[in-house]
């Protein structure tokens, strides 16, 4: 069933004449006619009765035409607000972010939203993913782009893709000539990592107790730009997410596997927040990029 099937119908209905519904909907009478033919053989019921020239509405058909005009009333009234979209953005639009997407991915998409709505002033605060939650909450902030919440029920997440966590060390580590690395090859192995606190930090002690290993923590840091120069300075590797990684650091980056923790960049809105016309187009910003990314974490390691 298509739209025009249903302002077809709603034609015919409201003049119970194919001469005239023909005209009001701009086709010859001979396509109206087979065109509601083509729906009454969809729905599998005659909308129509032909009585000589008459034409009658039947029990279906009058039964289905306020469904009919809801629907493309709902439809009509969509496309309007789409219209007033994009042109309307203005204002300031205001985002918090962690510090991984901040590195390359929100500056990506504020250099895109810039060229369409140069009139719209962009705030970004990077924040801890609770910090951005509270202020979400409090309205001090428009959008969030974190990982997904342990808990939500105050928050809108919608999930952009599955990321891939990764162990880093240096070129000379005993691991960096591999490609992929079992968890449980992280037994005793030195670490830096984020804090017990750290939701990153929680899902992947729950890979090592899956696996049974047990690693040798030797340094907790609550910044990633930090546990990068630590592991570049020694012989400790950290395990992060991809788009952690600053460009030319010189570390090598290995699959893990058996399990491989996953972790899942989203958008949060308070739950029930009215979304700006900013707003709205910042986020199908974020969509399309993190489309893209999406398609680069997918493709086979070198």
């Amino acid at each position: 069933m298509e739209l025009r099937h249903l302002r077809y119908f709603i034609a015919l209905a409201g003049t119970l004449n194919f001469t005239r519904a023909a005209e009001r909907v701009h086709v010859s009478q001979s396509t109206l006619s087979h065109q509601i033919k083509q729906l009454e053989d969809e729905l599998g019921v005659r909308l129509f009765d032909r009585i000589g020239k008459r034409v009658v509405l039947t029990e279906s058909g009058d039964e289905f035409l306020e469904y009919a005009r809801r629907a493309l009333r709902e439809i009509d009234q969509g496309l309007g607000a789409l219209k007033q979209l994009v042109p309307n953005a203005s204002g300031e639009l205001r985002i918090g972010a962690t510090h991984s997407f901040n590195l390359g991915f929100i500056p990506d998409c504020i250099a895109t939203f810039h060229q369409r709505h140069p009139d719209v002033k962009v705030v970004v605060e990077e924040l801890a993913a609770d910090l951005i939650a509270a202020r979400l909450q409090d309205s001090s902030l428009d959008l969030g782009i974190a990982y997904r919440p342990a808990t939500s029920e105050s928050l809108q997440f919608e999930p952009l893709y599955n990321e891939e966590m990764v162990l880093v060390v240096r070129q000379d580590h005993p691991l960096a000539r591999r490609k992929r690395v079992r968890m449980v090859e992280l037994h005793r192995l030195p670490l830096v990592l984020l804090p017990p606190s750290f939701a990153t930090r929680q899902l992947l002690d729950e890979c090592f107790r899956a696996c049974g290993a047990e690693p040798l923590v030797v340094a907790e840091m609550n910044t990633l730009g930090p546990m990068m120069s630590l592991v570049a300075k020694t012989g400790l590797a950290c395990i992060v997410t991809p788009n952690a990684m600053p460009a030319n650091s010189g570390l090598k980056l290995l699959r893990l596997e058996s399990p491989t923790p996953v972790r899942t960049p989203g958008m949060l809105w308070a739950a029930g927040a009215t979304k700006s016309a900013a707003t709205r187009a910042f986020s199908t910003i974020v969509r399309k990029l993190a489309f893209r990314t999406s398609l680069l974490d997918a493709a086979p390691a070198g």
